[in-house]
């Protein structure tokens, strides 16, 4: 269902412990303090005030995300540079982004709204954006950066592999470093099988290698062109294509 579809609820929750339970089990977290919860999805116009809504833990989740997905960033590109990684936290942690996964997770059939809001009309993304950013704050403040950790890596290493695959365009050795490290648990290594030329003008035949398996080898000018090629090449056979 796409976002345009949406719609506020006609009969807005109110945070009772069927409905609570419910989206603990879509976001796959039990809060110590279901309190949090409450508080996360309670829009203005559904509190008593401002204060007692999500716009504070808005606030705090928009910078625990970005600190998140720029950590994650850095562990699975250690090649990029600073520009590459900011283009795809940029997209990563856009409102499109934080909207859809609140989409994902189905969290509007538990927004708390007022009754001026609680009609059959469409949920704003800038609404659905700023549910998913308090939901993150909600798990941080309940159980700590270890608990909101996995539950954003689970939910966004998707959307990273998707943006990093057009971003990175052919940074193959950054690429195979995520697929790695996700399935496998491991970082990739290269080793030089062999060299050709002259030391001025030298070639080098590089395979990479992901645990115990060696992927097909590559030629390249330099070694850095060499790994990126045998990277290439590790990345076709892990999808099932043919290596070159």
């Amino acid at each position: 269902m796409s976002q345009r579809d949406h719609r506020f609820p006609s009969g807005s929750p109110t945070g009772s412990p069927a409905d609570i339970a419910e989206c603990q089990g879509r976001v796959g977290y039990v809060f110590r303090d279901p309190g949090l919860l409450v508080s996360a999805l309670t829009h203005a116009s559904g509190a008593q005030h401002r204060l007692a809504s999500n716009e504070r833990l808005e606030f705090l989740g928009d910078a625990i995300l970005g600190f998140l997905v720029c950590e994650r960033l850095f562990q699975l590109f250690p090649d990029s540079l600073e520009g590459d990684l900011t283009r795809i936290k940029s997209v990563v942690v856009s409102r499109e982004t934080c909207s859809r996964l609140s989409e994902q997770l189905g969290l509007v059939d538990f927004l708390i709204v007022g009754k001026g809001l609680a009609v059959n009309r469409p949920v704003p993304s800038s609404v659905l954006s700023d549910l998913f950013e308090s939901l993150v704050a909600a798990i941080y403040l309940d159980g700590g950066m270890e608990a909101v950790r996995p539950i954003v890596e689970r939910l966004l290493e998707p959307e990273i592999e998707q943006v990093a695959s057009g971003a990175l365009g052919s940074n193959h050795k950054s690429l195979l470093q995520q697929w790695a490290q996700r399935d496998f648990g491991v970082t990739p290594t290269y080793e030089v099988l062999r060299e050709s030329g002259p030391d001025h003008s030298k070639s080098f035949y590089v395979t990479a290698q992901i645990g115990s398996r060696q992927y097909s080898p590559a030629w390249g000018r330099n070694k850095k062109e060499a790994e990126q090629r045998a990277a290439s090449n590790a990345l076709l056979e892990l999808r099932g294509e043919s290596s070159e």
